[in-house]
């Protein structure tokens, strides 16, 4: 029997007897879906992309696209058929993006394409995420847009297309800023220069994923150094596009093969994905003597597998470079060291934004009853059902939160032979 996590207020992982094996394909990159999702809108013809994540995020981002006049069809479970005039239309009524980060960013650059109003809005918790540098960034160019608690909603006065010349960007909390701006600057009235206004940015790998979507769909972008790219108004043609698995879903298999000394087949070799959470791989592979200190900053959403793992470890690991974590759908870095420490008293501590786990290979084995709260976070929830793996009582709190963007999670787990039981 399948399990399904809709009505159940808790499930409890039952640490397996021995090693896991088998062979689970991750679902399709969310970060990829949602940008080819958006570009193939962006694109007039008939775009097909296949390898595609369904999930929470992407259902959202596909319903506000239709919302705005474009045909988004699902002819099978991995799949996504884009047709498009290459505009957005004003929609009816303000665009509901939930807690979908990707959707909300994107989307608030794109709208100022559309020729009227547009209101960009999400959930209680996307509306205590900043956008306030991105708002910025967009009325530099002239364009009209307000956030006035600097979080969503956004109300964005679209004229029709990007406008042109130089942009600059604070991208020192999320590159998705950039990314936004990247993504709608074809549609712009001349060139566009976008350029970040200090050193720091989010996860730069991600706007590496952007810069090769959009060029497979047509667009010139050209990366003068690295705080700037050069984009023409070429505007997008329409093509089929293949996505690749979720690194940071993958994760999560990963350092079950690891923690369990067994051996996953993902059905993709660790060096084909191109996400930057791949480069947890190789930390995962250290296992268990994982370095001392781990800078997340370009494999953030890995974080809280790394930090479950580290707690195994066989000496202390400290994350650095991790601040973003604090504005992600939950501030993972307070949210981590709380659970990790309602497992054993001190497990997961902060220290200004860094996290420090003290690591205890002795606490596989153990009975350590702990009811996992997950922020409404499906890294939060996912992270910690690893713990799970080596720990005899560990119940996750709210598991339809994966949902996110691993609606099939307990599944795959399940069909690893680990006992995932309603709690």
């Amino acid at each position: 029997m399948t399990l399904t996590t809709n009505s159940l207020r808790a499930v409890t992982i039952v640490p397996p007897q021995g090693p896991l094996y088998g062979r689970v394909t991750p679902p399709g990159s969310k970060s990829i879906t949602n940008r080819a999702l958006l570009l193939a809108a962006l694109a007039k013809g008939r775009s097909v992309l296949t390898g595609a994540l369904k999930s929470k995020d992407t259902i959202l981002m596909s319903a506000a696209l239709r919302q705005m006049g474009v045909e988004v069809n699902e002819p099978n479970e991995t799949t996504f058929e884009v047709i498009s005039s290459g505009r957005l239309k004003a929609p009816g009524k303000p665009l509901f993006l939930g807690n979908a980060g990707t959707a909300v960013r994107f989307l608030t650059a794109a709208a100022a394409t559309v020729d009227g109003a547009v209101i960009v809005d999400g959930d209680e918790h996307m509306r205590k995420r900043p956008i306030a540098p991105l708002v910025a960034a967009l009325r530099s160019l002239g364009i009209v847009a307000n956030a006035p608690t600097d979080c969503p909603p956004v109300t964005i006065q679209g004229r029709g297309s990007f406008g042109s010349g130089r942009v600059e960007i604070d991208a020192g909390l999320s590159s998705q800023y950039v990314s936004a701006l990247l993504m709608a600057a074809p549609l712009g009235d001349g060139p566009i220069e976008i350029a970040l206004t200090g050193p720091d940015i989010g996860a730069r790998g991600y706007v590496n994923l952007t810069v090769a979507a959009m060029k497979a769909f047509g667009a010139e972008v050209d990366q003068k150094d690295e705080a700037t790219w050069f984009v023409l108004p070429t505007g997008y043609h329409a093509t089929d596009f293949a996505i690749e698995p979720d690194a940071s879903a993958a994760t999560y298999l990963w350092a079950a093969s690891a923690l369990t000394g067994g051996d996953i087949d993902l059905g993709v070799p660790m060096e084909a994905f191109t996400q930057p959470d791949a480069e947890a791989a190789r930390y995962i592979s250290m296992f268990p003597n994982l370095p001392p200190v781990i800078d997340g900053s370009q494999m953030q959403d890995a974080v809280p597998t790394l930090a479950v793992l580290a707690a195994f470890n066989k000496t202390p690991v400290r994350f650095v470079g991790i601040s973003n974590l604090r504005v992600k759908e939950c501030d993972r870095i307070s949210a981590v060291a709380t659970e990790l420490s309602r497992i054993r008293p001190g497990l997961g501590t902060e220290e200004g934004d860094d996290l420090i786990v003290a690591s205890d290979p002795s606490l596989a084995g153990q009975t350590l009853p702990a009811d996992i709260e997950t922020y409404a976070d499906h890294r939060i929830a996912m992270s910690f059902a690893l713990a799970g793996l080596k720990i005899n009582g560990i119940t996750i709190l709210d598991p339809d939160c994966v949902g996110k963007t691993y609606p099939g999670y307990w599944d795959a787990l399940r069909s690893l032979k680990v006992d995932v039981k309603p709690a």
